[in-house]
């Protein structure tokens, strides 16, 4: 199957929904460092996704979606200082922690793609 457009990758759309619910969750938090921080941690995810479709180069795409992957990884680990500190409750802790692994496993499994068909 041909991805015609970055909208179709399914970590895109993954890490879009995630970017919701960090924004929803966090975009009122009067922590503004940390706001900031993991707003903008969640739409790295999906904007790497985005431009690295974009450059039309599997190596290129391969790079961003390196960079995706990490930056999946700095939400997760703000999630934990989100749940240390309070700001949200156990439940969403959990609903936005399944989110973003199976996002960091989608970019993967794409990354694995992008090497088998090298």
């Amino acid at each position: 199957m041909t991805i015609e457009k970055f909208e179709d990758i399914i970590a895109w759309q993954r890490a879009r929904e995630l970017t919701k619910l960090v924004n929803c969750n966090f975009g009122n938090s009067r922590d503004s460092n940390f706001r900031d921080q993991i707003c903008s941690a969640s739409l790295s995810v999906m904007n790497n996704i985005a431009e690295g479709f974009e450059r039309k180069s599997n190596n290129e795409l391969k790079q961003f979606l390196f960079y995706a992957k990490g930056s999946c990884g700095e939400v997760r680990s703000m999630l934990y200082v989100a749940s240390d500190l309070l700001y949200i409750p156990k439940d969403r802790f959990l609903l936005l922690m399944d989110l973003c692994l199976e996002t960091s496993r989608l970019i993967s499994g794409f990354i694995k793609s992008l090497n088998a068909h090298k």
